[in-house]
């Protein structure tokens, strides 16, 4: 039996209106857990954060999630489709965003857009229109080697609304962003779920979540420590500090008993 509290919004499958089901994932190699078993869902208009440290499993999961990291056990469907039996069909309902970039640099920003718009049969209207969206329309003729991190990931972040996809999974996209695109992000996944998206992302800053997120999962060493509704914890926690006060008490501290105690 765990030590660790989940809350609610835990669920499992079976639930209509999950999007992205995840039941009972792991992620092993050799003898190292990379990740325990791990249950996520996500719906149609709703933000969900991991959040967590280095090492807490967010980027793991995201990439099996993503359908680029295989399963060591449990399963992960989307839209009904698990990505073992249709890998094409899955990788089509997903805009996937790397937490680093891995476009070659060399191309500009509108090739390198144009690029994977190509791969989807998107017209160059939505490529100008999301060119537009992150602040880089009036540097498409930029190389990508001359890009800050920021630039970048907003590229990266257009990359992955090119198709409109039902489901928006984002590895640290505020990371290298400055206050105004962060806000600005914010902004986008909002628009993104009330048009129906489900977002998934991971941040291992709080106050992202705490701004952005509908619910949230606490990471630890490769762990779930929780799962719940953000304006729930906001309250349960209220004298705490909200969202940080949460995370304090159920996962820092509690580690930090555990750890003690051997």
């Amino acid at each position: 039996m765990s030590n660790w509290p989940l809350g609610f919004g835990n669920g499992g499958e079976g639930v209509s209106n999950h999007l992205l089901q995840v039941k009972d994932a792991t992620k092993t190699i050799g003898k190292a857990t990379l990740l325990h078993p791990c249950t996520l869902t996500a719906g149609k208009g709703e933000i969900v954060a991991l959040c967590g440290g280095n090492g807490a499993g967010k980027s793991t999961l995201i990439r099996m999630i993503a359908g680029i990291s295989s399963l060591s056990g449990g399963s992960v469907s989307l839209d009904g489709i698990r990505w073992t039996e249709n890998r094409l069909a899955y990788a089509e309902r997903i805009g996937y965003m790397p937490d680093e970039f891995q476009f070659g640099s060399a191309l500009t920003a509108y090739e390198t857009l144009s690029f994977y718009a190509a791969l989807r049969r998107i017209g160059r209207d939505r490529v100008f229109e999301l060119l537009e969206t992150v602040g880089l329309l009036e540097v498409r003729d930029r190389k990508v080697s001359t890009f800050s991190k920021g630039m970048r990931q907003r590229l990266l972040f257009a990359q992955a609304m090119l198709a409109k996809p039902p489901l928006l999974l984002l590895d640290e996209p505020t990371n290298g962003l400055d206050p105004y695109w962060m806000e600005s992000f914010g902004r986008l996944i909002r628009q993104a779920a009330s048009d129906g998206q489900a977002v998934v992302f991971s941040t291992h800053q709080l106050n992202i979540a705490e701004s952005y997120a509908d619910r949230a999962l606490f990471m630890s060493s490769g762990h779930v420590r929780y799962s719940g509704d953000i304006e729930s914890l906001k309250k349960e926690y209220l004298s705490e500090g909200g969202l940080y006060g949460a995370f304090r008490s159920l996962v820092t501290d509690k580690e930090e008993r555990i750890r003690k105690e051997g």
